[in-house]
């Protein structure tokens, strides 16, 4: 049974940022508000978390899609090779907010994603997933959570999502209801941005 928690995107009660922390550092997984859709998250560095997302996605570790959510730019060069000055300020000029951005991986990843030449860094606008990620003090690595639903893709309502996946994950956070369009996804390890998915995130931008 996951356990349920309120937290308030205004203002984050450091003790709920705290439990959440210490269920992540346990090896336990979260579903957590961004400024996007609901996520599905772990912390990067316990491996035996990220195999249980990857089998909640039924698709081996090496191959999950997964974002690494950061809460800065700051500790970019752990996770993505040498980017050049244009690369970097269209990550400025779009973060913190709903973008996922491809860039290409450095060789200092944790073991699991050595192999990964590309990773998707995402910096999302909301004060919940900043906060916890700064207190567990590294990234989450994170999937949306989808919907089977043909009509609704994916859920918004926290105590439905609780519902759903009340005996998958160990704690769902309730930040209010979220959206139902996910980051709009963009590789930059291309010489020009290429828009792999539409989302929320406005193009202008580019």
């Amino acid at each position: 049974m996951a356990e349920f928690i309120r937290i308030y995107e205004e203002n984050p009660n450091p003790k709920e940022i705290k439990k959440v922390v210490n269920v992540l550092k346990n090896g336990g997984l979260i579903i957590y508000p961004t400024d996007t859709v609901y996520g599905l998250g772990c912390d990067i560095t316990n491996t035996k978390a990220l195999e249980r997302i990857a089998r909640i996605k039924g698709v081996k570790l090496e191959k999950a899609n997964l974002s690494f959510i950061c809460h800065d730019l700051s500790n970019l060069s752990d996770y993505v090779k040498q980017i050049d000055s244009s690369t970097f300020k269209i990550l400025k000029r779009a973060l913190p907010g709903p973008y996922t951005f491809i860039l290409p991986g450095s060789k200092s990843l944790p073991s699991v994603f050595k192999k990964k030449k590309q990773v998707g860094i995402r910096v999302p606008n909301n004060n919940i997933t900043v906060e916890i990620v700064k207190a567990l003090g590294n990234p989450l690595v994170s999937t949306s959570i989808r919907d089977e639903d043909e009509v609704l893709e994916y859920t918004t309502d926290p105590e439905l999502i609780l519902e759903k996946w009340n005996d998958l994950v160990d704690l769902v956070i309730d930040g209010g209801y979220g959206g139902n369009e996910a980051s709009t996804i963009v590789d930059l390890t291309e010489a020009e941005p290429i828009v792999i998915r539409e989302g929320k995130g406005s193009l202008e931008i580019f």
